[in-house]
């Protein structure tokens, strides 16, 4: 394995020395080293390039992100690190980014630096690069509009549900409607094989129908056997903005005799960033005919709390993602934050990816209320689902 030549960059002369020392008691010797944003360029230049930039972003003489962006462009480096008292905040966002001027972004070391610190800098580059140099995936072809338009005809879209649970008292609180296509030739499908094709060939409208008769026979099927339930279905923005999914879903509910409140249709929040005025019509359509209205994937995308409030949304879904680090103070912040904003805007809050017993009981400390999951229960077919909703120890 090749050890990583770095670029350090940093204006005072005492604490670059200190940093290609403490890099070449590491193992690393091929290191360049330059006090200002110029002379570092005519280095990397030279040598064409270098695996790792360390760089110190707080030093006034320095301009450099300008130097990053020229370095990034160029291709003259792999990864950086930046070597920088940043004020809290501005440390927060850069530690979460996962490039920077499209190098890999390693991290941040606090001054001074300590040896360990570096030693991880290096360990991150190295599995990286190992990662980025190992045999590439080719992508996935997507289905061809001619096979999907085959699979609407046979029926092969199914919906499976998978339930909501009150976190305080493990009551059943709903459940989400999820796409899966059962293919003849490849077996069971995700979203994530399909879903863009269906999206591509402007068959989304097609399959939710089929998904939503799906669901008003699960329905009926609760119905019989003296149960209730509210079902959720997504629905991508670009659908909110025809008038005819929205009459349609008007009619079915009538035909089944259903009230509207039996369903709750989730928007991914960054589908939300531009809504024209058809879609706040159609989503204020939903409502006044009872329909619950999700933002989904909440914390993910970037729509104004001044668009939160005209929005006719009732509920919060938080996104699985930012729940994994349970015991991270940030998680704690980011959470107890959203249950407060929903608190305020009189909104439900659901938790999506409560994948074990720690996240679950962390969830419950923090307020949260609702939440799905594996640790839950998993997705399954609407036979299943009636027959595990049927059975004396459930809901679980």
């Amino acid at each position: 394995m090749c050890v990583p030549s770095v670029l350090v960059l940093e204006g005072q002369s005492f604490q670059r020395g200190t940093l290609v020392r403490a890099l070449q008691y590491l193992g690393v010797n091929d290191i360049l080293q330059a006090s200002d944003s110029e002379q570092a360029m005519v280095q990397i230049s030279r040598v064409g390039g270098v695996d790792i930039v360390l760089c110190d972003l707080s030093h006034s003489a320095i301009s450099g992100l300008e130097f990053l962006t020229r370095v990034g462009e160029g291709g003259l480096a792999r990864a950086v690190a930046l070597c920088s008292d940043l004020r809290p905040e501005l440390r927060r966002a850069v530690e979460q980014m996962t490039c920077l001027s499209g190098m890999q972004m390693l991290g941040v070391l606090s001054k001074p630096t300590q040896l360990y610190a570096l030693q991880e800098i290096l360990n991150r580059y190295t599995r990286r690069w190992l990662a980025a140099e190992a045999e590439p995936v080719p992508p996935a072809r997507l289905p061809s509009e001619e096979d999907v338009r085959r699979g609407l005809a046979q029926g092969e879209f199914k919906a499976w549900f998978q339930p909501k649970f009150d976190l305080k008292t493990a009551e059943l609180a709903g459940a989400e409607a999820l796409v899966r296509w059962q293919h003849p030739d490849k077996g069971l499908l995700l979203p994530k094989d399909f879903l863009a094709a269906v999206l591509a060939y402007d068959l989304i409208d097609e399959m939710l129908r089929q998904l939503l008769e799906q669901g008003m026979a699960l329905l009926h099927a609760l119905h019989d056997a003296g149960l209730r339930l509210e079902l959720a279905f997504n629905l991508h923005a670009s659908q909110l903005a025809r008038n005819d999914l929205i009459d349609h879903i008007e009619r079915l509910l009538g035909v089944h005799g259903f009230p509207g409140t039996t369903l709750l249709f989730e928007v991914a929040e960054n589908g939300l960033l531009d809504v024209p005025r058809t879609t706040r019509e159609n989503l204020i359509r939903l409502r006044m005919m009872g329909c619950g209205l999700s933002i989904d994937d909440f914390g993910m995308g970037f729509s104004s709390l001044t668009l939160l409030c005209q929005l006719p949304f009732n509920q919060l879904k938080l996104d699985g993602q930012l729940v994994r680090a349970i015991d991270d103070p940030r998680t704690h912040a980011m959470v107890t934050s959203t249950v407060a904003l929903a608190r305020a805007l009189n909104m439900g809050l659901v938790i999506e990816g409560v994948g074990s017993r720690a996240i679950r009981d962390g969830l419950v400390a923090m307020g949260c209320s609702f939440g799905q999951g594996f640790h839950l229960a998993r997705p399954m077919e609407a036979g299943r689902l009636l027959r595990w909703l049927q059975a004396p120890e459930s809901p679980a």
